[in-house]
């Protein structure tokens, strides 16, 4: 059997697409609450903090369901720090490539860490800095560095591909005072396991040696796959134990997709098919504007009950409603013909969707549904309309 046929959002198998509009995000709370606890049980015996990254999944209407087993968020300007402040609760770390003076002075008011991307930056802030560091003890100021040490397969989502603009490169800092700064943050990963990372963390530790203990406190950032059930748990747990006892150091996470993966699905409905050398099926959704990363990274995202082309009697290509040439999603096959008001459920769609969803060509944004898999309960979040598109232009 194809891949296909063993969906990552297992709980919809059964799901009814027809019980939400389309198009549709739906995530079901039940399985979150499963990678939750993964989470929670990591936290509670390696000692680490996990922190949501907003910047993959901010559905704010689970926030309590998530603050139930999380740190907090991590963001990645103002907007996202206020959300994490205002409906998650729990610490706050902004990280930016650059900050603005009155978004910088307005985060400082209330984040619990301000991470820098460059020693240009807090130098400019220093004053800003040494302000609001008297006015709140606890506040906590990290540089951002760049490992030299690239994981990443693709450029497009490496931070230490060469010529990066993320984080000040290791070999900068050999003889530069850090003593301004309580924590180092890092981010090598794009939906890892645990080996891509201890080889990084195997760089910083040969670069920095024993001056990582002047420090409080480091976050090993995001894209550590920590609910995926190949991901080694407990050679993590055992390096962040030890790595935490040799430099006496508080560690973070903040996975984003790592969370909640295998959640999600979008919903989408068949409004026609047509023939040009291929049967080609539009759907009322698009790729560029609802789930760019299969047009960026490229991917292909599985659609429940379908195959690889020609592996079923009717192959399609399912392509969106853009005016875009490009805003295709891929050929499938299915064991019937496509119709008109057919439909389809797009597998794994929770991180990196509803937050890169924009309204180009006029596009309706998905609504956004939370569906519980053990009670059947289905609750229709937010519905999007004419204004959600007005609202962005003038």
């Amino acid at each position: 059997m194809a891949p296909e046929d063993f969906p990552a959002a297992k709980s919809f198998l059964n799901f009814d697409p027809t019980r939400v509009p389309s198009p549709c995000y739906v995530i079901d709370e039940v399985a979150l609450e499963k990678n939750l606890k993964i989470l929670g049980d990591f936290q509670a015996r390696s000692g680490a903090k996990v922190l949501l990254a907003l910047k993959a999944f901010a559905m704010y209407s689970l926030a309590p369901l998530i603050s139930r087993y999380l740190s907090g968020t991590c963001a990645s300007g103002l907007s996202e720090a206020l959300l994490g402040r205002l409906e998650y609760g729990g610490e706050v770390h902004v990280y930016s490539a650059a900050y603005r003076a009155a978004d910088l002075r307005e985060i400082m008011g209330f984040a619990d860490h301000v991470v820098f991307n460059s020693i240009s930056q807090w130098q400019r802030f220093r004053s800003l800095i040494d302000e609001e560091s008297r006015a709140r003890p606890d506040l906590d100021i990290g540089l951002r560095i760049n490992p030299e040490h690239s994981e990443g397969a693709l450029p497009l989502y490496d931070p230490c591909t060469a010529g990066s603009r993320l984080g000040v490169p290791v070999s900068q800092l050999k003889d530069t005072d850090l003593s301004m700064f309580s924590g180092l943050h890092f981010h090598t990963l794009c939906q890892q396991g645990y080996a891509p990372l201890d080889r990084t963390l195997a760089k910083i530790e040969k670069d920095f040696g024993d001056r990582l203990a002047q420090f409080d406190w480091i976050n090993f950032g995001g894209g550590h796959h920590l609910a995926h059930k190949d991901y080694d748990l407990e050679a993590l747990i055992k390096r962040i134990s030890e790595f935490r006892e040799r430099y006496d150091i508080e560690v973070f996470l903040e996975p984003g997709e790592g969370i909640v993966m295998n959640t999600g699905v979008l919903v989408t409905e068949v409004l026609d098919t047509i023939k040009n050398v291929s049967d080609i099926a539009i759907v009322d959704c698009s790729a560029t504007c609802h789930m760019p990363d299969i047009l960026e990274m490229p991917y292909r995202a599985h659609i429940f009950h379908s195959q690889h082309p020609g592996e079923l009697e009717h192959t399609y290509r399912i392509g969106g409603l853009s005016c875009l040439a490009g805003d295709v999603m891929g050929d499938y096959s299915f064991d019937r013909k496509l119709k008109v008001g057919d439909r389809l459920i797009f597998d794994d769609m929770s991180h990196y969707t509803m937050v890169k969803s924009t309204t180009f060509n006029g596009m309706q944004l998905p609504a956004i549904a939370v569906w519980n898999s053990e009670t059947d309960e289905v609750r229709i979040e937010r519905e999007f309309g004419y204004e959600d598109f007005r609202m962005r232009l003038s």
